[in-house]
């Protein structure tokens, strides 16, 4: 079995206080190199993408540079998922790596904190995706933002935000499957607001399909093995990365029973049936 991709939570910590979040209660954590090493040591084999997130911003931690190293020396391509706001800092750690493959870049996060100024932040973000695509580094500048979210204040800015970026990417702009391509690597991908699934929340359905331990995994930055990217208090524990190997995992009784929970169009767990994201996917 091999999972398309594996989400690798190297910190639990951000810098921003974004009203969509729903936030952590666990302990603030950075995993550490060694840490990480035995994490990705353990995954390969697994999968070839490393995704370094699910809760926390990824450019807080002081050793990114070296997981990056690790993450290329053991034959895997880096995904990362940002709010974007310490680009200034941490874009030439990023693009000084040969490891990073794609770079997701939350537009969404401007107004999810409180706005203000977006002009400088969109800039800085489409400058740093003008020269990550030169390296062949793929680009995805989101705003996943929309459903009527800008009764919040979370979306009146996308115009404004949309204009910014012409000025760096000038339109005319190519559709493309959910959003638009802006030049060669660069992408602008439109996504609805949804609601995290959420143990204190009203089961949504009990039928279901979810590419949980099919498509996707997620390593918590404790080292706990979840189904998934929104398991983002370790509500589905299946075992420790750092304890044990990722076969001893999928082989226990609660991994198994999630998988074929699913195979029959099945949500076993109570989380997943408080999670309405997975009536997006279709089989």
């Amino acid at each position: 079995m091999r999972f398309a991709k594996a989400y690798v939570e190297i910190t639990n910590v951000c810098n921003l206080n974004c009203s969509f979040c729903p936030k952590t209660r666990r302990a603030p954590r950075f995993l550490s190199p060694a840490e990480f090493e035995t994490i990705a040591r353990r995954l390969s084999g697994w999968t070839e993408y490393l995704y370094f997130h699910l809760m926390g911003e990824p450019l807080l931690h002081p050793d990114l540079e070296a997981f990056l190293r690790i993450a290329g020396s053991l034959g895997f391509r880096v995904i990362l998922t940002t709010n974007a706001t310490l680009l200034p800092q941490v874009g030439p750690v990023l693009l000084a790596g040969s490891a990073l493959h794609k770079v997701n870049l939350s537009l969404q996060a401007f107004e999810g904190n409180g706005g203000g100024e977006s002009d400088d932040y969109v800039n800085q973000c489409a400058g740093f995706a003008a020269q990550a695509a030169a390296r062949g580094v793929l680009i995805n500048l989101r705003l996943w933002n929309l459903d009527g979210a800008d009764v919040k204040g979370r979306n009146s800015e996308n115009e404004r935000i949309l204009d910014a970026i012409a000025r760096t990417f000038p339109r005319p702009w190519t559709p493309s499957r959910g959003g638009s391509r802006l030049a060669p690597g660069v992408y602008l991908s439109w996504g609805e607001t949804f609601r995290w699934p959420d143990l204190n929340e009203a089961k949504v359905q009990a039928h279901h399909f979810c590419y949980g331990l099919r498509d996707q995994l997620g390593v918590l930055c404790d080292g706990t093995v979840v189904p998934c990217c929104l398991d983002h208090e370790g509500d589905i524990p299946l075992g420790n990365l750092l304890q044990e190997d990722l076969e001893t995992i999928m082989n226990r009784p609660r991994t198994k029973g999630v998988i074929e929970g699913f195979r029959r169009g099945e949500a076993v767990e109570p989380l997943c049936q408080r999670c309405g994201y997975a009536s997006r996917f279709r089989v």
